[in-house]
């Protein structure tokens, strides 16, 4: 596999990148059944189907050998019973097996990784989200929105508060005091109410944009 001056001269130019890999082959004359990649490795693969498109564009000569390698689907894959498998590469009965079990566990991690993810309650609607933390609402019903975990279904239940083109009161004092009496604050304690989290915005000054203050 060599490059001419000329060709090489007119890949600079023309900016067309070989990746590290196909490079070293090329300044090396180093022919692509000498792969430097192992056979069967994502490297190899990536090779074979980089030199394809580099030799249909005109960048690289090859020899007969490399031709044929190059002819064929080498380097390409395609779904079989499910699963993704090389073409044009033989295999062994027992490696190919190996391969199957290596996959499935792949497979069986993902799903569990899925499954604890929703499990630990940050997914409302297929969107994750954070719980226990109010922000302001941009979408319909109050002011502020918090996304809390239903501890008898394992649900997420989203709840918005606050009493939209109206202040907090948190900057004064007076005020709060007022707030927390007529809503009886202190009796609230059920987190999946709107109440319990309007008798607790002041803890979060960078959401309610008011000084931190709480009623008790």
């Amino acid at each position: 596999m060599k490059l001419t001056r000329t060709q090489l001269q007119n890949l600079l130019i023309e900016q067309v990148l070989f990746s590290e890999g196909l490079r070293y082959h090329v300044e090396n004359s180093i022919p692509l059944y000498d792969c430097i990649y192992r056979p069967g490795s994502k490297g190899f693969f990536s090779l074979i189907s980089e030199s394809r498109k580099m030799y249909n564009s005109g960048y690289m000569k090859v020899d007969e050998d490399e031709l044929d390698m190059l002819n064929s689907d080498l380097g390409e894959f395609a779904l079989y019973e499910g699963r993704q498998v090389a073409l044009d590469f033989p295999i062994s009965e027992e490696a190919d097996y190996e391969l199957q079990q290596i996959n499935e566990k792949k497979r069986r991690k993902r799903r569990k990784k899925k499954s604890k993810a929703k499990k630990s309650g940050s997914y409302y609607k297929g969107r994750k989200v954070k719980l226990n933390k109010p922000a302001r609402n941009s979408g319909s019903g109050g002011k502020f929105i918090v996304y809390v975990r239903n501890k008898k279904t394992g649900n997420i239940k989203r709840i918005t508060f606050g009493a939209r083109g109206m202040t907090t009161g948190l900057r004064n004092p007076k005020r709060s005091k007022s707030f927390a009496a007529r809503h009886r604050c202190a009796q609230k304690t059920d987190k999946l109410a709107p109440g319990y989290w309007a008798c607790r915005i002041g803890r979060y000054p960078a959401v309610s944009g008011a000084p931190y203050r709480t009623w008790w």
